[in-house]
């Protein structure tokens, strides 16, 4: 019986190990992400608070006012209004008294050709976050800039419809899939190994 190859057991040993490490760590994300959605969902039902001057995911989902004074941009993305229907939903870049950033979910148009004639003021609304976060480049190379704060205002603005109020059921919750996915990997390199290990020895 031939010897055990040293090289090559310790690779696959130390890949299986990864492999079952990134199990665990989907498996902890899991009950992380439990909790803050438990706590998202916690957050819808209490009353309205100012803006907070940083805003932390234990944040999301809570009801909160502010006060536009300054509008400096709109974009445009899809939207779904409260009644169901599709459309373009227009975010506003505002800027608080103290000149504090955020962006504000004015409504949902069907015409993407409409331009709300909204230019700032008091709003309140639930906390949410803007479309179009950090890339997967940026977050691997620890470039990620937190994701811009934004209000989905219960009022819209005229010519809008208000727009869906965000849902906690719409967080991503597939750690335990990626566990599951990760264990299985770990098996199949160590059966594959195995039989390689089987078929050298013949």
């Amino acid at each position: 019986m031939k010897r055990l190859p040293i090289l090559p057991t310790f690779i696959v040993l130390l890949a299986v190990a990864a492999m079952v490490a990134l199990g665990v760590w989907q498996l902890q994300r899991r009950a992380e992400k439990a909790a803050l959605i438990a706590h998202a969902r916690a957050n819808l039902d209490r009353p309205v608070q100012p803006l907070p001057a940083r805003i932390t995911d234990d944040l999301l989902f809570a009801r909160v006012s502010a006060t536009c004074a300054r509008v400096d941009d709109w974009t445009m993305g899809a939207g779904r209004a409260v009644d169901g229907g599709s459309g373009y939903r227009h975010i506003a870049a505002c800027r608080g008294p103290g000149g504090q950033p955020f962006r504000v979910d004015m409504g949902v148009a069907a015409d993407p050709k409409l331009r709300p004639v909204w230019t700032g003021g008091a709003v309140a609304g639930t906390l949410s976050q803007a479309p179009g976060g950090p890339t997967l480049l940026d977050q691997m190379t620890g470039r990620a800039t937190p994701p811009a704060p934004m209000i989905v205002s219960d009022t819209p603005a005229p010519g809008l419809s208000a727009s869906h109020r965000p849902d906690p059921a719409s967080l991503p919750d597939n750690h335990l899939a990626y566990a599951i996915q990760w264990f299985a990997f770990a098996l199949a390199a160590v059966i594959i190994y195995l039989l390689a290990l089987r078929r050298r020895s013949r």
